[in-house]
């Protein structure tokens, strides 16, 4: 517990994966938390984002989730960021501060950026693939990138990391192959044209994969493997 106390984590996206994680980490004991995200609550966050709700829709998800943390442990230390991590605003963030780092964001060039730097200072690092089109959380699993199958995003990753000399990361992927979403019905607006399908997503698969990500980072800071 004293271990905890004294680390601070990097949680970049705190959405359905990323909000899990905040949560066990503020109930776990961990002493200070940088929180980065550039988006707000909105109506289709309720199904599956521990921070949304209809009083924080509008809001943006940094500040509800800081709130959330200092109401289950007053003494942990919060900074937020209001921003999406790209590699254009690394510079916003010294990793050499972190303890653990913790890639929950959903755009490639974003994530490479950040196991990047994590590699860069030698900083542990921990990365969420694809939750999203999934039905069975006992599916995930952690391995390291170069041992991960069916994921489109870690079959995309891993040609990545290996072009970058990248040689290890610690992720969390699932072997169920994606689920292809419904078209949307008949004289209803597609909710985001230009896209070939918008991801869908339930209550219990993110949630999971926050908590494994969780649970990897406190036994890792414990020492316990």
């Amino acid at each position: 517990m004293e271990r905890f106390a004294l680390s601070r984590v990097a949680v970049f996206g705190v959405g359905g994966v990323g909000g899990y994680v905040v949560e066990a980490l503020a109930r776990s004991g961990i002493g200070a938390l940088d929180l980065i995200d550039d988006d707000t609550v909105c109506l289709s966050n309720i199904n599956r984002q521990i921070i949304a709700s209809h009083a924080t829709v509008g809001r943006p998800k940094v500040e509800v989730a800081a709130e959330r943390v200092r109401d289950i442990n007053p003494d942990c230390n919060v900074r937020t960021y209001q921003t999406f991590f790209l590699p254009e605003t690394r510079h916003l963030f010294d990793f050499h501060d972190y303890d653990y780092v913790v890639d929950a964001i959903d755009t490639v060039t974003g994530k490479l950026a950040i196991i990047e730097l994590a590699k860069d200072v030698g900083v542990p690092v921990i990365s969420s693939m694809g939750a999203g089109n999934k039905l069975h959380p006992d599916r995930f699993q952690v391995a390291d990138i170069y041992e991960t199958s069916v994921c489109p995003l870690a079959k995309v990753m891993r040609h990545e990391c290996h072009k970058r000399g990248i040689d290890s990361l610690k992720v969390v992927y699932s072997q169920e192959k994606p689920i292809t979403p419904m078209a949307a019905p008949a004289g209803k607006a597609d909710p985001a044209p230009g896209r070939r399908s918008t991801p869908g997503s339930v209550a219990f698969v993110p949630s999971v994969v926050g908590l494994i990500i969780a649970g990897e980072i406190l036994n890792d800071l414990a020492g316990i493997h």
